[in-house]
């Protein structure tokens, strides 16, 4: 590689600048630079006596020519090593002349050969050569990259901002339509659960009445076969002898004075008075009904939680944050759930008590009634499979813990609520004590453990038995 390059070196020291052939009887201007006699003779016949140095520019008069017979010599041996003077691979020649261009023409901004600086075209233009203009220029360029590069971030930085500014939108429009959807969601499920209560609330209503016709057929039933009884019977003392018919006679005409006659008009219209509507059917029992039932009960220290305090006498419990050094009996609730139970339970018979909520801002409350054999140290099931018959409520929002839990919406908020529990008839059923209006009947069953009251207080919570 290094042989080539000084060969090419070499081509070049034995090569015209004007017409790029080996020099053909070179001679040498007062300026130094070598030229074929042929080409610098014929600018001088082009610019005059006087004219400038085709490579450098210098003036030189015509009679300053001077053999060069070194460099005829050199170009001799150059020729017989058969190095033909070729030009530099992709070099461009002038269309006119077949020459070098080695020129700029600032006024036409065109690259230019020697002979054309010295045609009409050229002549009183401002020439330099071709790598001093390319410098110039290329300082020029250079110049402008600085404040091009900082338009360029100026405009990256607008478009990254308007970027960020439109997906701000497009994520706000998206978060819209995703809280629309659940909006939609949302009204949906509300009016699902609302269908739900009212669907249940009818259902309750249609046991009801079937609970009042029952008990009303059955009564009138009874009446018509006592009354039926009794025709049959005055039929056959009627048709007896006159002895026969002395002996019981005064027997008889008492259980006919027995008979209450509700054949009247008003009568018939007390019935109606009587008969359930469908707002005396929300309650399964009226106030003055239930309440011979009422009984005092107390909170049983051995099954309270130990984050919950008992009052002296047991009728008021508070939540607490921390738990008490309580002594472990089997009946205690330690799970998570601070729970307990009333003092007494009951396997038989009618009961009625009341429970004042007096603090739930903090928290929720449990309230119904639970099996002897309740989970006291795991998890409870919060409903009748699991041994619990209860309603749950806080912070406005009150359920029925079922299988599944069932939403209440009461028409009051019940500060005081009245529990009644029918063990025969299988039922219990929790109301707001103040208005008497049903918050919820579990379906009839059939009890077969003792049940206890049962109370649950969430952090900050406080009742009182009353």
């Amino acid at each position: 590689m290094a042989a080539a390059a000084q060969f090419t070196n070499l081509k070049d020291e034995a090569t015209c600048s004007i017409c790029l052939e080996y020099y053909t009887d070179p001679v040498s201007t007062d300026c130094g630079h070598n030229f074929c006699r042929a080409c610098i003779t014929r600018c001088l016949k082009e610019r005059g006596r006087s004219f400038p140095c085709p490579q450098c520019r210098q003036s030189s008069p015509g009679r300053g020519l001077r053999a060069n017979r070194q460099l005829g010599n050199m170009v001799e041996m150059v020729k017989q090593l058969h190095l033909p003077p070729g030009r530099a691979p992709g070099e461009t020649l002038c269309q006119k002349h077949e020459e070098k261009l080695r020129l700029f023409c600032e006024e036409d901004q065109t690259v230019i050969c020697v002979v054309c600086r010295e045609s009409r075209d050229h002549k009183s233009h401002s020439v330099s050569p071709i790598e001093e203009a390319a410098e110039e220029y290329k300082v020029k360029l250079q110049d402008w990259l600085c404040p091009l590069r900082k338009e360029l971030g100026h405009f990256m930085e607008s478009k990254l901002k308007e970027e960020k500014q439109y997906n701000t939108l497009r994520n706000k429009v998206r978060a819209e339509k995703q809280n629309i959807v659940s909006e939609i969601e949302k009204l949906r499920q509300l009016l699902r659960d609302k269908g739900q209560t009212l669907y249940r609330r009818l259902e309750e209503v249609e046991k009801n009445i079937a609970i009042a016709e029952n008990a009303s057929i059955s009564k009138l039933s009874n009446e018509i076969t006592s009354l039926n009884a009794l025709i049959t019977d005055l039929e056959k003392k009627c048709k007896e002898p006159a002895l026969d018919l002395l002996k019981d006679a005064r027997s008889t005409l008492n259980r006919c004075n027995k008979v209450k006659f509700q054949g009247s008009e008003q009568e018939t219209k007390k019935r109606e008075e009587k008969a359930p509507d469908n707002e005396s059917l929300k309650t399964l029992k009226p106030e003055e009904e239930m309440k011979k039932y009422k009984v005092m009960v107390t909170l049983d220290p051995d099954t309270a939680h130990p984050k919950l305090h008992l009052s002296e006498k047991g009728k008021c419990v508070t939540r607490t944050s921390t738990e008490q050094p309580l002594k472990f009996t089997p009946k205690r609730f330690t799970s998570s759930y601070t729970c307990v139970l009333g003092s007494e339970g009951f396997t038989s018979g009618r009961h009625y008590w009341e429970v004042q909520l007096l603090r739930e801002e903090k928290g929720g409350w449990i309230l119904g009634v639970a099996a002897e054999s309740v989970d006291r140290k795991g998890r409870i099931t919060w409903s009748p499979d699991g041994g619990v018959w209860a309603i749950q409520g806080g912070k406005d929002q009150y359920w029925a813990l079922t299988s599944t839990e069932i939403p209440l919406s009461p028409r009051e908020k019940p500060l005081k609520v009245g529990v009644y529990l029918d063990y025969e008839g299988g039922r219990l059923s929790l109301y707001n004590a103040d208005s008497m209006e049903l918050l919820y009947s579990f379906p009839r069953t059939s009890f077969k453990h003792r049940l206890f009251p049962l109370f649950y207080l969430h952090w900050g919570g406080e009742l009182r038995l009353v």
